[in-house]
């Protein structure tokens, strides 16, 4: 990698975040007069200049980024790259459950967005009432670009100053304030493509003194327009014909299934509108690929608006700062696969579907083809028909909207030589969302399916011999998935359409008090300390609509196909004290130390300390180093989450066991569909963070800095399937026909299964049976398919949430930059470089471990290198961006994708497949016309760089390493008078 970078470096360089670890010359005595706040510390009127690795963004860095919101401009900070944690809308899905569109986070060391404290003037915000999964995030989507001073990112743990959540590392974002005059900013931006994802901003900041402070008004709006996967020449086709689904769309005719065809094979019915596939078992089928309706990116609007006021009264300072921000959203996701009513696969249609598709003389060599079986109505009317397979035609579609508030107000002051400062924060977060299309009602639609469907959208009411239906309403005609373009049939299909909603609130309230100065006076100087105290209170609620809401007395069947709910209330109170030092022990050696107790009415109490040092041998050199302990409380979500609706994978690659009995031997992985339960009993996570550095000023032109740090984090929270089935293998009590009864939790099998015993006729209910044997007898009784030959699940397994295991991860940041002052400006040459070493991880449901640096979507190295052009009014800044490459999910993959790879001869003799690495370049550049006028430029992977092709991925790109616009532009003013 830095032998690419090197290279870069030696053509070009970089702009946006200049990522400055805020290693700049000391201040002198005057400019240390006013009193800084630090991320990282509550001191006050300390020198702690290098004493930790901070990473500042300021008003240049964000003006030359390009960035149009929070998330643009973070992206490329090494800290915040490669994992799964920082996410963008792009990696959102349109389903009840999943993260709204239009909401981002950020993630420190891909440890997820829930380890990384997000504060606004070093205060908390409220996180989005939906969580990403079971983890509430801040929206960093909700915090306004243009309020933004500057923003600092300390990617080590902070808990012993902050409290829960900063195991990662904390991200402050500092509002302006004291602003004079006014300030207008516009951008418009663009791909170089013929579709159009056009992006357009404009943002207003004012500013004026009133009376002895200042009142700053900023307000912003930004447009973005949507991003879909056929917008490009290399996302619009599938990338393996073998990544089909086996549910064509309704539009493009249903399969038969495989059940209903004498031979066992799946046919497609006539008309398919799309190029017939065939399967590893010989079928030709009508087929699916999710590409035809992916989002890329969902459009999005967001408006916001807010102030900051400063005002001296007598010998306090008060100020106070609000913003208001509403967002809005559309979310897309595949259409939904329809299954029957019980959810299982194949959906019956009549016999009489099949009659549109009659020869001239009276046949239908189709149906001859086909068992006519006898099936169970919604009204249990018994009537013949055949299983089909297919979804529907339309892509769910969600409309989400958000607004979010927050209000801090702060008295300062002093008492003698020590200085106080007390507050209050309000902060919340509502959203809601409903579906406006591709969403339909289970019962409604197989009502319709079998001509039981009122002219009213009504399900009729069958009184044993006729079908009735209330005041004037009429009987529908059935519907007949075969039957294309018909005005009569398409109008029943419409009827069965439904709208489910999801409301959500996420608030904060909290007082904080903090007093510091100069505790003693040692011969190398005073010890200066902080004592604080913190009082918080969170709620949260996240109610989806009954129709969405999984309930036991309705056998778990989700009201609407292909849309879950995460249904959760919960609320906690949390308090807090804390005291930090720092400690003068030579003129050229201080300690810092600090610690903090908060103890939480839900989980109980912690108490987190960190103890740190600053070692200066010279004028030129800062060695640093510090140890810390942090914690992550259990989200609201989940703690509180009372059933959702999700899925659960589990790795048979982790437990020997587990594949043989679900995977045939292999360790794949399987998705199915299950029911998550919140757990009160959660306990915290917890991690110690180590940091050594060192930053180094050989001239006042050049600044180096290399930190070392370490992350072990232990009692991570999550579900975890393979060890609940590991469980069921000798725990009869995890193992259930059918459903698993409400209140319990474990593993449910396919009815089937249950008919069959081991060698002692035990069942698989009852303890001390063989699965091995049940497997071989189920085999022998019902003789699947030979890709079939694996125990049978049923759905919705409870899975409760647990602390599933432990990750430890350590690694190397580098920073470097030279200025070379040269008679007509000055040229930056700037580094910046992340190298992991480590990231191991238990795998779930087994205590072996595994190693992620180098696999799929954890590349070992990310970085960035630049070089600056700054004259008195023009500046041209030229980077590249450096993504390493890494091992495709390959074991994720299907049998038959595996093979078309093989085929391909994409994989090594190893069976394994490295993705690419990955360097884009960009250009920035501006010009200030005059004192009031500036222009700006910016032209993201100038040379429309593809992403490299990642088969483990659905997309067949990853979304969160790498992107697929391709060349960007964006123009841009700023005008002040």
């Amino acid at each position: 990698m830095f032998r690419k970078l090197s290279l870069a470096a030696a053509v070009t360089a970089a702009v946006c975040p200049s990522l400055s670890a805020a290693e700049k010359p000391q201040a002198t005595a005057e400019q240390n007069i006013e009193r800084i706040d630090v991320t990282g510390s509550r001191l006050k009127g300390v020198d702690l200049e290098g004493a930790q690795p901070l990473t500042v963004l300021d008003q240049d860095d964000i003006a030359r980024s390009g960035a149009d919101s929070i998330h643009d401009l973070l992206k490329d900070i090494s800290q915040l790259r490669g994992g799964t944690g920082t996410f963008s809308t792009s990696q959102s899905g349109g389903t009840s459950n999943s993260t709204p569109a239009g909401q981002s986070a950020a993630s420190l060391r891909g440890m997820g967005p829930s380890s990384t404290l997000t504060l606004v003037n070093g205060r908390r915000i409220a996180p989005s009432s939906f969580a990403a999964g079971t983890e509430n995030f801040v929206d960093v989507n909700a915090i306004p670009l243009a309020a933004i001073e500057r923003i600092e990112i300390l990617a080590t743990g902070a808990s012993a100053i902050y409290g829960a959540d900063a195991v990662a590392g904390v991200i402050n974002y500092i509002l302006k304030d004291d602003f004079e005059g006014f300030e207008v900013n516009a951008s418009y931006g663009d791909s170089l493509a013929q579709s159009d994802e056009s992006k357009t901003q404009i943002n207003l900041l004012w500013g004026t003194q009133l009376g002895k402070g200042n009142l700053s008004v900023f307000a912003d709006y930004y447009h973005r327009n949507a991003f879909k996967a056929t917008d490009r020449d290399y996302t619009k086709d599938p990338f393996l014909v073998s990544g089909y689904s086996y549910l064509p769309k309704l539009e493009n005719t249903p399969n038969i299934y495989y059940y209903s065809q004498r031979d066992g094979l799946e046919l497609p019915a006539p008309g398919c509108k799309t190029e017939l596939v065939e399967t590893e078992y010989g079928e030709q089928i009508c087929a699916y690929y999710g590409n035809e309706d992916d989002y890329l990116d969902s459009p999005f609007e967001s408006l916001a608006t807010g102030f900051t006021f400063t005002q001296a009264i007598g010998d306090l300072n008060w100020k106070t700062d609000f913003f208001y921000s509403h967002t809005q959203s559309t979310a897309y996701s595949s259409p939904a696969p329809i299954n029957q009513i019980d959810d299982s696969e194949g959906p019956y249609a009549l016999e009489q579907s099949l009659y549109i598709f009659d020869q001239a003389d009276g046949s239908n060599p189709l149906l001859e083809q086909l068992y006519i079986d006898p099936f169970d109505t919604v009204n249990n009317r018994q009537v013949y028909g055949f299983a089909f397979d297919a979804r529907f035609s339309d892509p769910r579609t969600i409309e989400v909207e958000s607004d979010n508030m927050r209000l801090v107000s702060e008295l300062e002051g002093s008492l003698g030589e020590w200085f106080w400062q007390s507050g209050i924060t309000l902060s919340r977060s509502k959203s809601e969302q409903v579906a406006i299309a591709g969403v339909y009602n289970r019962f409604k639609f197989h009502a319709a399916l079998t001509g039981e469907l009122c002219s009213d959208g009504q399900i009729a009411s069958y009184d044993g011999t006729t079908l009735n239906c209330a005041g004037d309403a009429t009987l529908r005609p059935f519907y007949n998935p075969f039957l294309l373009g018909d005005s009569t049939n398409d109008a029943t299909l419409a009827l069965t359409q439904q709208n489910p909603s999801r409301s959500g609130k996420s608030s904060v309230y909290a007082w904080d008090a903090n007093i510091n100065g100069e505790l003693l006076l040692l011969d190398a100087g005073a010890v200066n300390a902080a004592f604080g105290v913190e009082v918080r209170r969170e709620e949260l609620e996240d109610i989806p609509s009954l129709d969405s809401q999984a309930q036991a007395q309705n056998d778990y069947l989700v009201g609407v196909f292909g849309f879950g709910s995460s249904l959760a209330e919960a609320d906690r109170t949390q308090w807090g004290a804390y005291a930090e030092f720092n400690i003068p022990l030579s003129t050229e050696l201080e300690l810092q130390a600090a610690g903090r107790y908060d103890h939480f009415d839900d989980f109980g109490s912690t108490f987190n300390p960190k103890l740190g040092f600053t070692y200066r041998p010279t004028d030129t050199m800062v060695l640093r180093g510090s140890w810390s302990t942090s914690f992550r409380a259990p989200s609201l979500t989940q703690a509180g989450v009372k059933l959702r609706t999700t899925t659960s994978t589990f790795d048979c690659g982790a437990n020997q066991a587990v594949a043989d009995l679900y995977c045939m031997g292999d360790g794949t992985e399987v998705t199915v569909n299950s029911l998550e339960l919140g757990n009160p009993a959660l306990k915290a996570e917890e991690s110690q963070a180590l940091s050594l550095g060192f930053a180094w000023s050989p001239s006042a032109q050049t600044n180096l800095t290399i930190d070392y740090w370490q992350f072990n984090h232990e009692k991570v929270i999550d579900t975890n399937m393979t060890a609940v089935l590991d469980r069921a293998l000798s725990d009869a009590a995890l193992r259930h026909c059918n459903l698993v009864p409400q209140g319990q939790q474990g593993i449910a099998y396919d009815q089937q299964l249950c008919e069959v015993t081991d060698e002692q006729g035990l069942n698989i209910e009852q303890q001390g049976a063989d699965l091995s044997e049940i497997l071989d007898n189920y085999i022998a009784a019902f003789d699947p398919r030979d890709s079939e030959l694996y125990l049978p699940l049923s759905r919705d397994h409870v899975i409760p949430l647990e602390n599933t295991g432990s990750q430890d991860l350590q690694g190397v940041d580098i920073k470097f930059d030279h200025r070379f002052a040269l008679a007509q400006g000055d040229l930056t040459l700037r580094f910046d470089a992340t190298h992991y070493l480590e990231y191991e991880r238990n795998r779930p449901g087994s205590d072996a471990i595994e190693s992620l640096v180098g696999s799929y979507r954890y590349p070992e190295n990310v970085g960035r290198v630049s070089l600056a052009w700054d004259s008195d009014n023009y500046y041209i800044v030229i980077g590249a961006n450096y993504t390493d490459s890494y091992s495709d999910d390959i074991d994720g993959l299907r049998g038959r994708e595996i093979d078309e790879l093989e085929a391909l001869g994409a994989l090594n003799a190893q069976g394994e497949r490295e993705v690419d690495s990955w360097l884009v370049w960009d250009l920035s550049a501006g010009y200030e016309l005059s004192n009031a006028l500036t222009l700006r430029v910016n032209i993201d992977n100038l040379t429309d760089e593809e992403p490299p092709t990642v088969y483990g991925s659905a997309r067949g790109f990853d979304a969160i390493n790498h992107n697929a616009l391709g060349a960007t532009y964006r123009v841009g003013m700023t005008y002040r008078f």
